[in-house]
């Protein structure tokens, strides 16, 4: 109890100390006027690692991929770092209004992000013995202060909706800011804890996936993968999110491949489509008069008639790992 109190005491000087600084740096950016039209010059900024990327006005400030800067967003102030060049891009492509940059951050501003930082791993423990006193099924996942230290976030995974009103005023009264409990689905929670995926590699979603396209069986199936769901199935029990990688190509090359059962024409008769391998553009056939099972590049056969597999039933289980 005393490390609490004297973290508490440590947090408000913190929390002054910031906010002065929060509130010169919205004073200097209160000049700024935003217009609306077709086309906007943003530049991305992303928060995390694996995060997603955000427009933000550069304004007239001297930019880089790398920097790091200082934003005004819906949560508060925000330290981020710069990951693309100034573009231009339509007004369908950014959320209205557009934020600008505050300014690039300083020294100062990259300690004091730091600190933040470092004092996440003593917000989950203190977190963590709150949730076994209120006994709440909860798995904490990971915490995050905005950079102006006005709200703290924590990220949780649960299998039900959760009442943790009490929880919240027990936070309230330790760190001293406003609390947003933010509960994510499986996908976000592989995320958060990380691991390897079964190509032995660090999970995408750690490493560089921002966002979480849909995948589907039918990406498996057009790519001729196994439909057990222990092999498609990633660390989240979700369809592996790489199916989505080369779907568009399977897709393509689906339209001028023929399917497996159809009847073609070879150099060396008719025979009935066995396998196909996209990859290298081989059919492998079995010759109707001598049963032979023999392989053909796709330029050397002749398509008779088109076999429809739309119909092809899914098992129940694998209908479980598409996504809601």
């Amino acid at each position: 109890m005393e490390d609490i109190k004297q973290k508490e005491e440590n947090m408000v000087e913190n929390q002054v100390d910031i906010n002065e600084t929060s509130d010169e740096q919205i004073i200097q950016n209160a000049n700024y006027t935003y217009e609306e039209r077709d086309e906007y010059q943003v530049i991305a900024v992303r928060f995390k690692t694996a995060g997603k990327k955000y427009f933000f006005d550069p304004r007239d400030l001297d930019l880089k991929i790398g920097d790091k800067v200082l934003v005004e967003t819906v949560r508060g102030i925000e330290f981020g770092e710069v990951v693309s060049g100034i573009k231009t891009v339509s007004k369908a492509e950014v959320f209205l209004p557009i934020k600008p940059i505050i300014r690039k951050a300083t020294e100062e501003d990259i300690q004091r992000y730091q600190q933040n930082k470092a004092e996440e791993p003593h917000i989950i423990e203190v977190c963590q013995e709150l949730v076994e006193k209120n006994e709440l099924p909860m798995k904490l996942l990971g915490c995050e202060y905005t950079f102006d230290r006005t709200k703290l976030i924590i990220y949780f995974s649960a299998e039900n909706r959760i009442d943790f009103r009490q929880l919240v005023k027990d936070l309230a009264a330790v760190f001293r800011t406003r609390i947003e409990l933010r509960q994510v689905g499986v996908r976000d929670a592989a995320k958060y804890i990380g691991g390897l995926g079964p190509c032995g590699r660090i999970l995408c979603c750690t490493t560089f996936l921002g966002n979480f396209d849909s995948v589907s069986i039918k990406m498996a199936k057009n790519q001729n993968l196994s439909l057990n769901p222990q092999k498609i199935s990633g660390a989240c029990g979700k369809l592996l999110c790489c199916l989505k990688y080369e779907a568009e190509f399977y897709d393509e090359i689906a339209k001028i491949m023929p399917k497996v059962g159809e009847i073609i024409m070879t150099p060396d008769g008719e025979g009935k489509v066995y396998g196909v391998n996209a990859l290298l553009d081989l059919v492998k056939v079995v010759l109707t008069e001598s049963n032979a099972v023999r392989s053909y590049k796709l330029h050397e056969i002749q398509r008779k008639n088109i076999v429809n597999d739309d119909n092809d039933i899914v098992d129940e289980e694998l209908l479980e790992l598409i996504e809601e």
